[in-house]
């Protein structure tokens, strides 16, 4: 199925089923107890879905968690089939007795993490931080790791150079319901808001030193 579908319509349509809509994609932890139990859920997760699962599932096991993505690879976006495959997730999961969780083990929510590279010119910048980090051409201008391990990197355009701050930074996306929370930790730990003109798209926050993070969010992209 090719048909686009709004970011609000795509966090609503999985609203009480326990998935967070997250940079493009669908988000969930399935708390477990063991290592051991986590591989036997995710096996069972593949098992149930079969060949569908291959083109938009992920699975991280982890000793307290299976952190589940659900994201298509062709098009790096969530379609009616993705859509389709979390409720599925859905009901496998409550069918073993377990629950899909927001949170990526007991520490905090789901997020996706991006760096963010400032460049006047990114067709001559990018060559070298896809050798340097072993990565490859993603959509338009993005780097991505190839093993699915590494964040994502995307260019900045700039017409100037800016020499006055640090030109890598990174991008935090969220839960858009945590988004603020974040921003409250971030800045009660010692951050700076430099803007939130954009929120709750994204928040732009710097460390005591300048060094700048952005808290992003789906809302605030929809046309």
């Amino acid at each position: 199925m090719s048909e686009t579908l709004s970011h609000h319509g795509i966090s609503a349509a999985v609203t009480g089923l326990g998935w967070r809509y997250v940079l493009d994609g669908l988000l969930a932890g399935v708390p477990v107890d063991s290592l051991r139990a986590a591989t036997d859920v995710a096996a069972r997760i593949a098992a149930g879905l079969g060949a569908e699962a291959d083109d938009h599932v992920v699975m991280d096991c982890r000793r307290d968690s299976v952190i589940v993505t659900v994201r298509s690879w062709r098009t790096g976006s969530v379609g009616p089939d993705g859509l389709h495959l979390a409720r599925r997730i859905f009901a496998l999961v409550t069918g073993l007795g377990l629950r899909i969780a927001a949170g990526a083990g007991p520490s905090r929510s789901v997020q996706a993490l991006e760096i963010a590279i400032d460049a006047v010119d990114a067709a001559a910048v990018r060559p070298f931080w896809r050798a340097v980090l072993g990565y490859a051409d993603g959509a338009g201008d993005v780097l991505v790791d190839p093993a699915g391990q590494g964040p994502a990197v995307w260019f900045q355009r700039m017409t100037l150079p800016r020499p006055q701050r640090n030109r890598v930074h990174l991008d935090v996306s969220v839960p858009h319901d945590e988004a603020p929370v974040r921003v409250e930790r971030a800045l009660a730990a010692g951050g700076v808001l430099r803007s939130d003109r954009f929120a709750p798209a994204f928040w732009v926050l710097a460390d005591a030193e300048g060094n700048e993070a952005c808290v992003s969010t789906w809302q605030g992209r929809d046309p």
